[in-house]
């Protein structure tokens, strides 16, 4: 990520990669369509759609 948003982040303590994980969890919370999760791989949506919701998630062999 380029230094303009990197390096104040930084300042106040934030990385910009933890605040995009934070936000696609946060997106996943409120759903649990992966399609709704854009730019991500089919196999990392669905990791987030289980983080996000534990006690709907089944066990997937083919995710395993």
């Amino acid at each position: 990520m380029g230094q303009t948003i990197s390096k104040p982040l930084r300042a106040h303590g934030h990385q910009a990669g933890r605040l995009r994980v934070d936000r696609i969890l946060n997106e996943a919370q409120h759903t649990d369509d992966p399609l709704h999760l854009f730019g991500l791989s089919p196999r990392t949506a669905m990791k987030y759609i289980h983080a996000a919701h534990p006690h709907r998630s089944q066990s997937d062999p083919i995710m395993s």
